[in-house]
């Protein structure tokens, strides 16, 4: 198996090329080109997971896109904090979500809390 490590830009670019080729034609698990498929799989994930991480989004941000993609309003926002000028507030940025508030868009809407919780706090 020719596999080696990716530590530079180029190694990366060449793990690319190289699981490339299994795209259209994805091979047996377990099969010589199966395993090399994982094991370089894994490598590019683990080079992208440290080079290229990705944020999580601002809880407000989530809220939002939530909001957006199923044609929610402030109004329905306030029928779940319980108060208008708080989901006003909160939406403006001018408060963060409270461990209530959270609790209740979780048990309203099904967003999972971690989501909610921002990072500085979450981590």
């Amino acid at each position: 198996m020719d596999i080696r490590p990716i530590r530079t830009d180029a190694d990366h670019e060449w793990a690319l090329k190289e699981i490339e080729r299994y795209f259209e034609n994805e091979p047996s698990p377990g099969s010589p080109d199966g395993d090399r498929f994982d094991v370089l799989a894994t490598l590019i994930e683990a080079y992208e997971r440290a080079h290229f991480p990705i944020e999580a989004p601002a809880p407000i941000d989530v809220l939002r896109f939530y909001m957006e993609q199923n044609g929610l309003a402030q109004a329905d926002l306030a029928q779940v904090l319980g108060s208008r000028p708080r989901a006003s507030e909160v939406l403006a940025g001018r408060r963060d979500l409270s461990l209530t508030m959270i609790a209740a868009i979780r048990a309203a809407w099904g967003i999972p809390a971690d989501l909610l919780v921002p990072q500085r706090i979450a981590a």
